[in-house]
């Protein structure tokens, strides 16, 4: 019988020193199936041991070889080293090991060399998650089987053996995955771009070649769905080697999806057509509006109109995404953690008719706050500041020429709990409080999931 292409690729590392960087979310499953294959792996972190309540056991009983502690990348003397996503692959101790003859990949990378079906993929600076999730679901509410993966979800690498040529991948990829990828999927979508990530690229330049990397290795037959809208996304229709569609709010492409009279409506060389109403779509702003409209030009063809309509009205969507927490004594509750960039929260901002009271701030990234600073001015009536951020959104505002103190009270607290407090006693029924932070988690908190659930638990606990 013949071995599969993971099958294959896990018999070429017998015999090899393998290192897996990271025992995280992404790489642990990544660490398990290879040691299940026989493979004598070297698992990384620099956390310790302490940290990983009883993970860390688990791995050394499987036979994992465990590298813990500050020092975790000296003297990486490996065959093959699997980074974690996060990592910048040009650290000296990485590129001291590529000298010596190491290869470097990660769990994605290993994925598209194997992976035996289509491969659909989202990147870009806001909506990847939701533009995904709509994806793969339109995928499973017209009977196809669609995995879901990337950076939401699950590593798939240890799924690839039970996938069907006839089943879809979709993917969620971040800049920090594509910085190295040499495959790119059978279509890919860029949602936008904007300034983010500037804490760990060097410069914009890098955060826009990364993402491009989505694209360049497709071959002829590849499509790429960019955001017509967006300067930096359009631009890439130049660049790609296959076939390119766009979606638009404001214009009609040639090729693509794009509104008239409230309507999403798809053209292709054969004709266009109305596919689904904007008051069809449950999800609130316009961002959202935009992510229906790539889903729909990614799958133009292989999911039914009609599938699309019936969805939209239901789909609730994504957690932490402008997601509805409670309502209490006739204030809305809102927790939108995952607007970890000004241009999400802007977007956030943008989704409601009605001025919000906004708790924002946390960790720095290094992007500025100038253009939020105007969005904060016209749609939110009082707001609340905490996390190392919190002075220069305030400077922020305060230099938007339309700012007025009497009208926009800003209160800076440094205590994620009390500052959630405070909105909470400032808010009048009828108002929407939301949390929006336009920063990263980092500075109090694991992750943007993390920041989000310790959100609820407050809202919750209200009385």
């Amino acid at each position: 019988m013949k071995r599969s292409a993971i099958q294959e690729y896990l018999s070429r590392l017998k015999g090899k020193r393998v290192a897996v960087i990271g025992i995280g979310v992404s790489n642990t499953p990544l660490i398990k199936m290879l040691l299940r294959a026989g493979i004598k792996v070297t698992a990384c972190d620099k956390k310790p041991m302490s940290a990983f309540a009883g993970l860390a056991e688990e791995l050394e009983s499987l036979g994992a070889t465990l590298k813990l502690g500050e020092d975790y990348l000296e003297d990486l003397d490996f065959e093959v080293i699997f980074r974690t996503p996060g990592m910048r692959p040009d650290l000296p101790q990485l590129v001291a090991a590529l000298q010596k003859g190491a290869i470097l990949t990660s769990e994605m990378e290993v994925f598209f060399q194997v992976c035996p079906c289509k491969t659909i993929a989202v990147t870009g600076s806001d909506g990847k998650t939701t533009t995904t999730t709509i994806i793969a679901e339109l995928l499973k509410a017209a009977g196809q089987t669609a995995y879901v993966g990337g950076n939401i979800g699950k590593p798939l690498l240890p799924d690839v053996d039970g996938m069907e040529p006839d089943d879809v991948a979709v993917l969620e990829l971040s800049s920090f995955q594509l910085m190295t990828m040499q495959q790119s999927p059978d279509i890919a979508v860029v949602t936008n771009l904007a300034p983010n990530h500037l804490d760990v690229h060097t410069s914009m330049e890098e955060y826009i070649g990364a993402k491009e990397n989505i694209f360049l290795h497709q071959d002829e037959g590849g499509l790429l769905v960019v955001n017509a809208d967006n300067e930096i996304t359009r631009s890439f229709a130049d660049e790609a080697p296959g076939r390119v569609a766009m979606f638009s709010r404001t214009t009609e492409p040639e090729r693509g999806a794009f509104l008239r009279d409230g309507v999403t409506w798809v053209r292709n060389q054969m004709h266009e057509r109305p596919v689904l109403p904007v008051a069809d779509i449950l999800l609130p702003g316009e961002h959202n509006v935009e992510n229906y409209m790539a889903a729909i030009t990614a799958l133009d063809g292989l999911v039914p109109d009609q599938v699309i309509r019936t969805f939209a009205q239901k789909f609730a969507g994504v957690e932490h995404r402008i997601e509805l927490v409670r309502t209490l004594r006739g204030v809305k509750y809102y927790n939108d953690s995952i607007a970890s960039s000004p241009s999400r929260t802007i977007a956030g901002l943008r989704s409601f008719q009605q001025k919000v009271i906004l708790i924002a701030g946390g960790y720095d990234k290094h992007i500025p706050f100038d253009v939020l600073g105007p969005e904060i001015t016209a749609h939110v009536k009082e707001l609340f500041l905490t996390g190392h951020t919190a002075q220069k959104i305030k400077e922020a505002v305060e230099a938007t020429p339309d700012y007025l103190p009497a009208a926009l009270p800003i209160h800076v607290i440094d205590d994620f709990e009390q500052a959630v407090l405070a909105a909470h006693q400032a808010a009048q029924p009828g108002d929407v409080v939301i949390l929006s932070p336009a920063c990263a988690s980092f500075d109090k908190f694991k992750n943007f999931m993390e920041r989000g659930a310790a959100f609820k638990k407050i809202i919750y606990g209200l009385a």
